[in-house]
């Protein structure tokens, strides 16, 4: 895969963040060091609770745009139908 759409959360659950990357395992490292944004380090949203591979990046950023469209209660429910727990699935990256 050589894109990824992902959602992270804060440690709450009340703010989320969606995104694309080409390497999914550095941009969540970033996030959760800080330089992910301003947004994510102010709200401190550094898990990973959601994350969907492209073939292509452009795939993903449509997706993204469309997903960052929706309506929280949808995007909490696209999160629960894949991560019921919202555990963090950090480790679950593929290499």
């Amino acid at each position: 895969m050589s894109a990824f759409v992902y959602i992270l959360c804060s440690r709450s659950g009340n703010a989320l963040h969606v995104g694309t990357a080409r390497d999914l395992r550095q941009r969540v490292e970033q996030h959760r060091s800080g330089r992910g944004g301003a947004h994510t380090a102010r709200y401190r949203i550094t898990r990973l609770v959601y994350f969907e591979a492209h073939e292509a990046m452009g795939d993903a950023l449509l997706r993204e745009r469309r997903i960052k469209r929706w309506r929280r209660t949808w995007k909490e429910e696209l999160i629960a139908s894949q991560n019921p727990t919202w555990r963090d699935l950090s480790a679950d990256i593929p290499y």
